[in-house]
């Protein structure tokens, strides 16, 4: 079955992300770490909840000291001018989500989520593992209502991370109405947004109170 798995919110740089996370949600990510395969860096937080086990907020950012990709353009459409601009202009926001499944090389070429690629980053607790489905061109499918597809190897990010005091209570996507099916996505806890909705809407209970986000 697939699952929620993480919430991708972009900054344009990481240290206004944190700064983004603690005025809005109230409390400060955790640690992320690189990721050498993109030019990027995270933080995270826990959002798991008894509706969304295993589920995680990803603050991430282009990592100005690390070397850009050169044979594909970066996850999550952040090479894109227009987001950047939005990142610089109007601060952090809501972006994309992953859902896990084991069947992502079946799932894959079903939702055009991109191909399935290996990727790890550093962490204190040693080296961590995923596949994940990427497109060479970068792009969020349907303005990131599409999920990102994403297996684990032996150790999940949440293994590790703090209770926060904040739990993931909805996710809502629209415009996804073949692929929502084909992923099970409502089996995975998800709702479809009314006609004319954003992409992408999550509910979150934090210490500041219930706090809806958009893309």
């Amino acid at each position: 079955m697939t699952a929620v798995d993480h919430v991708v919110v972009a900054a344009a740089t990481l240290d206004e992300g944190v700064r983004w996370c603690e005025a809005t949600l109230g409390v400060t990510p955790g640690a992320g770490g690189a990721h050498a395969l993109m030019g990027t860096h995270n933080r995270l937080l826990d959002l798991s909840s008894e509706r969304f086990p295993r589920c995680y907020l990803e603050i991430i950012a282009i990592d100005a000291s690390a070397p850009a990709p050169t044979a594909w353009r970066r996850w999550f459409d952040l090479d894109d001018a227009a987001l950047q601009q939005r990142l610089h202009e109007a601060g952090p926001q809501l972006v994309h989500w992953a859902a896990r499944s084991e069947r992502i090389d079946a799932l894959a070429p079903r939702v055009d989520s991109g191909r399935v690629r290996a990727a790890s980053r550093h962490t204190a607790h040693g080296e961590l593992r995923w596949r994940i489905t990427i497109r060479d061109d970068g792009r969020r499918g349907a303005g990131g209502a599409l999920p990102t597809l994403i297996a684990w190897g032996d150790e999940h990010p949440c293994d590790h991370l703090p209770a926060s005091g904040v739990a993931l209570r909805s996710l809502a996507v629209g415009g996804i109405d073949a692929d929502f099916e084909t992923l099970q996505l409502a089996e995975a806890g998800v709702t479809r947004a009314p006609a004319g909705s954003t992409p992408l809407a999550v509910e979150l209970d934090t210490p500041r109170g219930r706090l809806r986000i958009t893309t």
